[in-house]
Formats: structure tokens, sequence, C-alpha cells
């Protein structure tokens, strides 16, 4: 690996933190994306059907679960 000196280092540095930043993303965000289905009971968010039906029998065993299609 070469050396860089002055200018180049400075640059490079620069560089790398603006790398890093773009990489960065909002946690919220990202999961505002990923959660799609809402339970209709206590309004917590799942990603998917399996979820959903998992967290009916868990947290609403009495109650059944909406189809698909909703």
């Amino acid at each position: 690996m070469e050396m860089t000196r002055g200018k180049q280092k400075i640059e490079a540095q620069k560089k790398n933190a603006e790398k890093n930043q773009k990489s960065k993303g909002s946690q919220f965000e990202a999961r505002a994306v990923a959660l799609k289905i809402t339970c209709s009971i206590c309004k917590v968010q799942l990603a998917n059907q399996n979820q959903l039906g998992d967290h009916y029998s868990s947290k609403h065993p009495k109650e059944k679960p909406p189809n698909d299609s909703s």
C-alpha cells in the first residue's frame, strides 16, 4: 500500500468520510419500508403474513387472523 501525503491524504479522508456517511440511513425509514402488515387489534406492524399468523396465535388466541387478501 502506498503512502499518500499532503493534499492526497486530505482528499482521501474526505472521500472516505462522504462514503461512510452516505451508507448510513435512518433505521426508522428502513423499518417503515419493511413492516407492511398491521395487526387490526393491537396495531403492531409485521413484515409478512406468516408473522401475522404467529402473532395472532400467541397474542390473540381467541381471535381469527384476517385472510391473506387484507
